[in-house]
């Protein structure tokens, strides 16, 4: 399992969680500032399985791209030891 952190512009959060829980992903939203202007930020997490990780980061990159944005995002992958849903 991986954990996706993916900080990208405030005004793409929405579209970006929408189009990942339409496809079974879960969100989770971290409102978040930072860089040289202090704009507003996102930062998502997104917990998927090994073999979802590339659908999850093309459809993120996606929709960044898809909003004509000038700021653009950042993403890290990070492996998960041990995951408990409760």
């Amino acid at each position: 399992m991986k954990l996706i952190i993916t900080i990208i512009p405030g005004n793409v959060r929405d579209s970006v969680s929408s189009a990942l829980t339409e496809h079974k992903f879960r969100v989770t939203q971290i409102a978040s500032t930072g860089g040289f202007l202090r704009k507003g930020n996102a930062t998502l997490l997104v917990g998927v399985d090994d073999e979802q990780l590339d659908e999850a980061i093309d459809l993120i990159k996606q929709m960044v791209e898809k909003s004509g944005s000038k700021q653009k995002g950042v993403l890290f992958v990070v492996k998960v030891d041990k995951f408990i849903h409760f």
